[in-house]
């Protein structure tokens, strides 16, 4: 009897290694606030868990999620697992059914609900290989790695987000993991006013960079490239800009950087971070997308350019090729005479052309990485955990 009450009561999750939500900037917060809402539009009882500093307003709810905000200290490398420790003891406390730990980095304590609440079930979404970041040190590196290693052996299920990730963990950890990608939601019509009247943008007559302004997402090689094609052909950027959309987090100098660089080229836009309307309007009027990445998960700012029907110009990393393979729209890492000529390609190319490939794109997404698709593949998943730990665990008190 107590197994079908148990069947009946909601699976409480606790979201563990994001900033905070609703989301503001980062691909894992990206992640965790469209995850969460469909998780609760499906009947389940979720708590992501928040920084101050990031969500400043002060809320007990969102859209059905519960927010929980605890403090943190707030510095480069402590920020995240102080804030993970406070979050899952928290966890534990609330009893709840799952822990679902976001980045290797947070993983470093799967062990704690393994210790002391075995009826708890741990998850860990690998999210990237976050010590190849240019941004860490040698001993931030080191714990990152061991971050890895928490992150296959520690938990009773390793989520990898995409095919690269799951490959990197059987071949270096041998471990499976189970592959659900991130996904988009699909761009609705968007008020394309406002952004052009704001920076002076013609539909079409703009290159668009998205992404935070750390040193390992490489923006600093494309303005050098853009740079290098406007003074070697300036013809092909005529009447063209190439529109950096981002902030810096822990990189003011880095960002200082950027903007020296580009100060006497106007045709170099920042507009700063943007999100919502402002950035879906971003990507609806450019001409092409740039990522010039070193390092990567599965880049939703990629998916989300190329669900716009945007082609998109990519470093030749692996986890790219596993969106991209057409040669045309891939340069070699790093090289930024390499990026500075396929630029000066695709600038070139009949826009009939980019659109053809804009549409591939944008069937591919559809058919691959809408959270209309994936969202069953969690609650697949969080299923199947609920059913293991009904099969060992009596019923908790309390709920």
């Amino acid at each position: 009897m107590l197994f079908y009450i148990a069947l009946s009561i909601p699976i409480r999750i606790a979201m563990i290694g994001q900033k905070g939500m609703p989301n503001i900037f980062g691909g894992v917060e990206r992640h965790v606030d469209d995850l969460t809402r469909r998780l609760v539009q499906h009947g389940y009882d979720v708590i992501v868990y928040c920084r101050p500093w990031y969500s400043r307003r002060a809320k007990s709810s969102l859209d059905g999620v519960t927010l929980v905000s605890l403090p943190s200290i707030h510095t480069k490398h402590l920020d995240t697992i102080t804030h993970t420790l406070f979050a899952t003891i928290h966890a534990i406390r609330h009893r709840a059914d799952v822990i679902h730990y976001h980045g290797v980095g947070p993983a470093l304590l799967a062990w704690l609900p393994r210790l002391i609440s075995p009826a708890t079930r741990v998850l860990v979404t690998f999210h990237s290989i976050d010590r190849k970041h240019q941004k860490w040190g040698l001993l931030a590196r080191f714990c990152l790695k061991l971050g890895e290693r928490c992150a296959v052996y520690l938990p009773h299920q390793t989520i990898a987000v995409s095919r690269t990730i799951e490959q990197y963990i059987r071949d270096v950890y041998d471990r499976n993991a189970k592959y659900i990608p991130n996904g988009i939601n699909l761009p609705t019509e968007s008020d394309t006013v406002s952004p052009i009247r704001r920076w002076r943008l013609e539909p079409q007559r703009y290159i668009l960079f998205v992404s935070r302004l750390i040193p390992h997402n490489g923006a600093l090689d494309l303005i050098a490239a853009w740079l290098l094609l406007s003074a070697r052909q300036p013809a092909s950027v005529q009447n063209k800009k190439l529109v950096i959309v981002g902030g810096g987090h822990y990189t003011s100098a880095y960002v200082k950087k950027l903007k020296k660089l580009a100060a006497d080229d106007r045709s170099i836009v920042f507009t700063g971070f943007q999100s919502g309307r402002t950035l879906q309007a971003l990507f609806a009027e450019a001409l092409f997308m740039v990522h010039p990445s070193q390092n990567e998960g599965l880049p939703i700012n990629v998916l989300e350019g190329m669900g716009h029907s945007l082609p998109v110009l990519l470093s030749d990393i692996i986890e790219h090729q596993d969106l991209i393979r057409n040669p045309e729209y891939l340069f070699r890492q790093g090289d930024i005479e390499s990026l500075a000529t396929r630029l000066a390609q695709l600038l070139n190319k009949s826009p009939a052309l980019l659109q053809k490939q804009g549409q591939k794109n944008a069937e591919m997404v559809r058919r691959e990485y809408t959270w209309d698709k994936i969202i069953d593949s969690y609650i697949e998943l969080y299923e199947q955990n609920k059913r293991e730990t009904l099969a060992v665990e009596p019923l908790p008190a309390g709920r």
